[in-house]
Parts: structure tokens; C-alpha cells; sequence
């Protein structure tokens, strides 16, 4: 599911080979060619903005794809949500690229752009994302939950059984999404604790697929058996059973979170979406301090189904269900709450940026 807030790009067709692009939210230009050849960057500490479009074209030249046609753009993010955790980073991935097929005449799946946008992530800039941030923004259809298997990349649709198909398509859903903004904003590769994350994940698998005579399949937790994870996990050390149990037990919730927005049943579903969120916390332990408070501010907002970390929870958002009907006073006592609890942060975000309500939205798309 996506929301009504995103990122924009403007764009033309260059005269010949040249991409020249500006910023809403970052000064200067960027310039170069589609023809140039693009290496991956070695260091992290050297991405910039300019890397996410340099990366397009690089994912666009290693999957065999011809460039002849640069771009001239303009991209903007929403005022005020710079570095918010809300998928950035592959949001202004997905609009480079659809940019350069566009232009270059490339009718490209959304499929395949998912695993575009993986390789600007992985090959080019080195982090290790996988691919639920790309395929909700490429996957999503307004009123609709996705349901993903990232390991297949299969996906489906679930709708909310309380409404028909068609009063779907007209917006008419009894919840709203919720915007609480930290203030805290930096570099998810300046900040390598996603990826010390995923590395103890593998580390978890592999001694857990050792342990049960499987060697030699790939070191994720998806190939190990939710039935000899139960058997073996007390052979894992402290902190790799903690990534586990988190991994484990978020895969359940996925599958209890589907049946239940099928049946209808908001309550349950926003309550699996507070779990995931302590699991988040006790669990993947990951969040700062001032993300914790803004989680647990939320889970006491009136009308408020559930809540969690809008990504990792080392800087941006937290997201939460709200019903319509308490939207604005949720709204009210987040603002008020987390300025009391984090004042010199609060000082920084525009006052209408502060907390959103937002409502369900559509993939990405040319306009």
C-alpha cells in the first residue's frame, strides 16, 4: 500500500545523450551522459543525491538495456518529509528509471523495474535492501493491501471485505494513514546499522541450516523451516536469536494481517501492526530513542488501530492506523505529545509537516 504523498519528476527528453537534473530539496546541478560507463561506489560516505540517478543508468546499461536519450528534470520530494524513511531512496530510484524508459522507448514490467531498483541499491550503492520497498511502490493499487512473497517476487491483491470492489475505487475505506515525523533525519548509509541488521540475519540462517544438514542452500532465513527453526534455535547466540524470533514471528504476522484485512477486521489487523512494532524494537532492536517515543505516543492517540516504524526506525516516520472518524484528534495529541516529549526536534519540522493524514494511494506511474 502506498500513500497520497510522493515524490515527483519532471522531465523532457534531452536533444542527445545528456541527463541534466535539479532539486527540489538539494542545491546545484547534475550532469552527465547515458553513454558514460558507471561504476559502482566503493565508498558510502560519497552518496549523494545525484548517485540514485548515475545508479538508474547503471542498472539500465547492466541489464543490456540501450540509452540513447538523456533527460533534462526537475525532482522534488514533499516539503518538509526530506530523509523522512518513507521509501525514498527507491521512490527517487523508480522515477529515474521510468524517466529513461520513457524517453529511450522501453516498455519495461514492474517486475523487472523492481529488480532495477534492487540493483541501483545493491550493485550500485552496496546497501543491503531487498525488494519490499521497490515492489510497494511499483505493485500498489489504491484501497488494496498487497500481499508479497519476496523470495518468489509472486504478489496478489486483498481486498477490504467490509467494502464492495467498486466503493474501493472510490476512496471509500473507514481508516487513515498517519504521518508522525521525528525530526531526525540522515543517510541510511551513513548509518550502517540496516545493514548489521540483515548480516546477523544471514549469520542466524546459516548456523540454523548447518544445524539441520542444509549446508548448502543460500543463507536466508526464508530457506530455513519454520519447523526446525522451532527445533533448533536454542543452539543460536543471544542477539541472532532475537533477529530470528523477529523474522519468524514477522512472517506470521503477514499471513495473519492478510486474512484479517479480508475479513474486515481492522482492530486485529492494526493490533498485528503494533506487534510488529515491539518486535521491531525487543526484537531487530532497532529505533532511536526519540522513534521509540514517537511509537509509543501514537499507540495512546484516540482512534488509533495500530502503529510501527514507518522503515527501520533509525530516522524519519512512524506510521499508524487510524479510524477516519478520530483522524484529526489523533493528529492533535501526536503533535502535542511528541513536542512536550522532543521539543528541540519539533522546532525543526514545518508545523504542517509535523503529522500527516494521508490516505491510501496508487503505484508509480508517468503522468
Amino acid at each position: 500500500m502506498t500513500i497520497n504523498y510522493g515524490v515527483l519528476l519532471g522531465f523532457v527528453a534531452s536533444d542527445d545523450a545528456e541527463i541534466s537534473l535539479q532539486s527540489g530539496q538539494f542545491e546545484g546541478a547534475i550532469r552527465f551522459r547515458v553513454d558514460d560507463l558507471q561504476k559502482p561506489i566503493e565508498n558510502p560516505e560519497n552518496i549523494n543525491w545525484e548517485s540514485y540517478a548515475r545508479g538508474a543508468v547503471y542498472a539500465l546499461q547492466n541489464f543490456g538495456y540501450e540509452l540513447k536519450k538523456g533527460i533534462i528534470g526537475y525532482i522534488s520530494g514533499v516539503k518538509g518529509l526530506d530523509s523522512s524513511g518513507l521509501s525514498s531512496s527507491a521512490a527517487v530510484g523508480i522515477a529515474y528509471l521510468m524517466a529513461l524508459e520513457n524517453v529511450n522507448g522501453l516498455v519495461i514490467s514492474p517486475v523487472d523495474n523492481i529488480q532495477l531498483d534492487k540493483s541501483i541499491e545493491n550493485k550500485y550503492l552496496g546497501l543491503e535492501n531487498g525488494i519490499l520497498d521497490p515492489s510497494a511502490i511499483l505493485l500498489s493499487r489504491h484501497g488494496y493491501l498487497t500481499f508479497m512473497d519476496c523470495k518468489t517476487a509472486s504478489h496478489s491483491y486483498v481486498y477490504f471485505s467490509e467494502l464492495s470492489k467498486s466503493q474501493q475505487c472510490q476512496g471509500q475505506l473507514p481508516f487513515k494513514i498517519l504521518l508522525a515525523f521525528s525530526g531526525l533525519q540522515h543517510n541510511l548509509p551513513k548509518k550502517r546499522g540496516y545493514n548489521t541488521r540483515v548480516f546477523e540475519c544471514k549469520d542466524a540462517a546459516r548456523a540454523l541450516l548447518c544445524a539441520t544438514g542444509c549446508e548448502d542452500a543460500s543463507c536466508i532465513l526464508r530457506n530455513v523451516d519454520p519447523a526446525m527453526y522451532e527445533a533448533q534455535k536454542c543452539i543460536l547466540e543471544e542477539n541472532l536469536a532475537r533477529r530470528a524470533e523477529h523474522y519468524f514471528s514477522e512472517m506470521k504476522r503477514v499471513v495473519k494481517g492478510r486474512d484479517a484485512w479480508a475479513r474486515g477486521n481492522l482492530h486485529e489487523f492494526g493490533q498485528l501492526i503494533s506487534a510488529s512494532g515491539r518486535s521491531s524494537i525487543l526484537n531487530y532492536e532497532c529505533g532511536s530513542k526519540e522513534m521509540i517515543q514517537l511509537y509509543e505516543i501514537l499507540l495512546k492517540a484516540p482512534g488509533v488501530l495500530g502503529a510501527r516504524f514507518s522503515g527501520a526506525g533509525f530516522r524519519g516516520c512512524c506510521l499508524a492506523i487510524v479510524e477516519s472518524d478520530h483522524a484529526e484528534a489523533a493528529a492533535a495529541y501526536v503533535r502535542a505529545e511528541y513536542e512536550k516529549a522532543q521539543p528541540e526536534l519539533v522546532s525543526k519540522i514545518p508545523a504542517d509537516r509535523r503529522v500527516l493524514v494521508c490516505e491510501p494511494g496508487d503505484g508509480a506511474r508517468v503522468i
